[in-house]
């Protein structure tokens, strides 16, 4: 009886398909302190002191979700009848836990582009109306946690066809790159980084090359080199990127933008460019499309982000040990979750497969307070 009930809850909220994680295992529920009552207009209020979930696995589209457990206290789910039939309006804890949580899939498909796109500029074309009726709107893209980053990004490229065996290194000062800190030593003399308006560009022993060209007019967040004299062939100041702006930029420009703007000289580089990276965010508000939080405990450490890789052409891992983000808003599929506050261990890992990129998302030990779901779906209903 508590089977059924608990699976139901999970499918009319999430609208998934519910599947095991392998043969020997199944999807494991248990309930405690359920309990009922009849509101007017045929609602039904349920409240579970305790729900517990193990073994769960759910397809999004091309995505899967396998939860390895779960974990929710003081439940309260808010029944409606809809032509005939009762269907789940909205559920709020007062707290949920969760554990082997992966979601894993293709990160981006070609056949998916164009509908991506085309749902961005729906959003923006929404948002323009929104600004032309006086109406409040926050912008889609928000990278707050980068504005006062610290930290350092090094590379090393073995056998270089332009640069020969190199260490880069890339320090991150209050969320800027300063290419004049920037290094690239090699043997003999070493070369420099820059950023010009064509693109961010290494000056080595045999010229300039551009590592990304910029494909369209210059970005939000840069300043360009500057040569010393009249007509000097010398550069006296490399440029600056600062990142929040400048990445910002880059995530409004049509999907396929930014891969376009990889030279060819650069692809061949990262397949023989391993990277490390320690970079402590700051606190600041975090928003891509469908999702909205306030990142925050940088001071105490949390939302430090490593970075790995041994090739970055093949793919590249991105570990954040304690991420801590509050008023947490997120919008899937016509179901809307609102948290106090998320936090978890993430691990990210991206594969270069052939021409598509796969990845795999780690969240552990993930803890949400007050968290609730609440379900839109088409005409109102």
């Amino acid at each position: 009886m508590t089977v059924p009930l608990a699976a139901s809850i999970v499918n009319l909220v999430l609208g998934l398909e519910l599947g095991s994680l392998g043969e020997a295992m199944s999807n494991r529920w248990s309930l405690e302190g359920v309990s009922w009552e009849p509101k007017q207009g045929g609602a039904i209020e349920i409240r579970i002191q305790k729900l517990e979930a193990a073994a769960l696995r759910f397809e999004l589209g091309p995505l899967v979700l396998e939860i390895g457990r779960i974990t929710v206290h003081k439940l309260l789910a808010q029944v409606q009848e809809h032509s005939g039939s009762l269907r789940l309006a909205a559920v709020e804890t007062a707290e949920a836990e969760l554990s082997g949580v992966k979601l894993h899939g293709p990160f981006i498909t070609m056949p998916h582009i164009k509908e991506a796109w085309a749902a961005l500029q729906a959003l923006n074309a929404t948002r323009a109306a929104d600004i032309a009726a006086g109406r409040a709107v926050t912008d889609a893209w928000c990278l707050g946690p980068l504005a006062a980053a610290e930290g350092k990004i090094r590379g090393e490229i073995t056998d270089a066809h332009l640069l020969f065996d190199a260490d880069v290194t890339v320090p991150i000062r209050n969320g800027q790159i300063d290419f004049n800190d920037a290094t690239v030593e090699h043997v003999g003399p070493d070369s420099r980084m820059g950023v010009s308006r064509l693109g961010v560009y290494v000056d080595a022993p045999n010229g300039r090359s551009y590592v990304y060209q910029f494909a369209s007019a210059p970005l939000a967040g840069v300043e360009f080199e500057r040569r010393g004299a009249l007509l000097s062939p010398w550069v006296s100041e490399r440029g600056k990127l600062q990142l929040q702006p400048f990445v910002e930029a880059l995530l409004r420009q049509p999907p396929a933008a930014p891969a376009q703007a990889v030279t060819q000289q650069t692809r061949q580089l990262l397949e023989r460019t391993a990277l490390a990276g320690d970079v402590q965010l700051s606190d600041g508000r975090f928003a891509v499309p469908g999702v909205q939080a306030q990142m925050e405990g940088s001071s105490e450490g949390r939302n430090a982000v490593t970075l790995h890789s041994e090739a970055v052409g093949r793919g590249l891992t991105v570990e954040m040990a304690s991420l801590r983000l509050r008023d947490t808003e997120a919008c899937w599929a016509g179901v809307q979750l609102h948290s106090k506050t998320i936090d978890a261990g993430v691990k990210l890992q991206l594969f270069v497969e052939s021409a598509q990129i796969r990845f795999v998302l780690d969240l552990v030990n993930c803890k949400l307070t007050s968290p609730r779901l609440e379900l839109r779906r088409a005409g109102g209903a």
